[in-house]
């Protein structure tokens, strides 16, 4: 059921910028007039709610153990509830489909895609699905279409993890038993499988030009992870990849800024001050203008509070760090209706205690998804 009220004395974060203008909502959207009863929520912010263009946190929900693959649909319902926890109104979960086995297997994909979809319709979040799709899988791409148009999914990002210079030198790479045994494989089959994958790379090329065409024929938004080099960057760009996540280099960044792509970066990195994998630290590129939306990654706190981080760093102000993590993957991903509080748009919305920077309250399209403490008896008493 969706809320039909006016929120009043609260600071709303509007696309004109900060307003203390009443903020009307009905019938899950953003209203002109006056609507409902009034609630006060002087002393409160209002902010749009956070649109996430790529999040691994899940996982943990999903299995929280290795092999512990039962009852996922729960598990989906306890994301939905931390999405919810920390403002973000709409996710996109991104889940590998992958030689790597485990959790990143095709078979494991297919169990998540299965369960979100079930799940969807009785959460108020809105759960989106992004492929992530192993470049040099190329038996598997046509299992991974099947997987696209069964499920509904309108999002594909490639990834290249496999140790190709280990690889190339005939050297174990690192790590090599831990990933083995999350895959479910024995040390010597899993390099096996990786020696062979990477001995078919001049096959890939093709085999990705052609998959990627179908997709775009198919209005499929695609993205390329990763980027090292500008070179990198220009044969996703051919291949219609319209956005680039988390490029490595200052160089992929401006790349992709130059053939227009979408850039997403990380908003842990931002948190941290730093990449974990020491790449380009995300603010030097924000501070550049090479950022157009922050994710959640594996952190699903960290959007909320990159934004207030970016503020605090003096790189720009709170509403102008705000459309990173809102309108900018709004757009990126295509969905017009929200990543604004603006009439017509969706009433997805979060109230943020400005001094604990709690978010205190989630509504997604009008639906209660998260309130907590004080704030209720505001939206509860008559």
């Amino acid at each position: 059921m969706t809320i039909d009220c006016t929120l009043v004395g609260a600071e709303v974060l509007t696309t004109a910028g900060w307003s203390t203008d009443p903020l009307p909502i009905a019938g899950g959207l953003v209203q002109v007039a006056p609507t409902g009863r009034e609630i006060d929520l002087s002393g409160y912010i209002v902010l749009p709610g956070i649109v996430d263009p790529h999040g691994d946190g899940f996982e943990r929900h999903m299995a929280p153990r290795r092999g512990a693959l039962r009852e996922a649909e729960f598990g989906v319902v306890a994301t939905a509830a931390e999405l919810a926890a920390n403002g973000i109104t709409t996710a996109v979960l991104a889940q590998f489909f992958s030689w790597e086995g485990g959790m990143r297997g095709p078979e494991f994909a297919d169990h998540v895609f299965e369960s979100v979809t079930r799940v969807r319709p009785t959460v108020p979040i809105d759960l989106r699905l992004q492929l992530r799709l192993e470049t040099h899988l190329i038996d598997e791409f046509t299992r991974a279409e099947h997987a696209i148009e069964r499920f509904g999914i309108t999002y594909v990002v490639f990834n290249d993890h496999l140790p190709h210079q280990r690889l190339a030198e005939g050297r174990k790479p690192p790590r090599l038993t831990g990933q083995a045994l999350k895959s479910g494989r024995s040390p010597e089959a899993h390099l096996a499988l990786m020696q062979d994958l990477h001995a078919r790379s001049s096959e890939v090329p093709a085999a990705l030009d052609r998959l990627a065409d179908r997709l775009c024929r198919r209005g499929m938004v695609l993205g390329s992870h990763d980027d090292h080099t500008s070179q990198d960057r220009a044969v996703w760009a051919a291949r219609g990849a319209t956005v680039s996540e988390f490029p490595e280099t200052l160089e992929a960044a401006r790349a992709a800024r130059a053939d227009g792509a979408h850039i997403v970066l990380g908003a842990p990195n931002i948190v941290r001050g730093a990449s974990h994998a020491g790449n380009i630290a995300a603010a030097e590129l924000v501070n550049e203008g090479l950022c157009d939306a922050l994710a959640s990654d594996y952190h699903y706190p960290s959007p909320l509070r990159a934004a207030f981080r970016l503020e605090e760093l003096g790189i720009c102000d709170l509403a102008t760090a705000w459309r990173l993590v809102s309108a900018g993957p709004a757009q990126l991903l295509g969905l017009q209706d929200r990543g604004e509080l603006a009439p017509g748009k969706r009433a997805d919305l979060i109230v943020l205690d400005p001094q604990s920077r709690r978010v205190v309250t989630t509504l997604s399209a009008g639906q209660v998804a998260h309130m907590s403490g004080p704030i209720a008896q505001r939206f509860l008493s008559r």
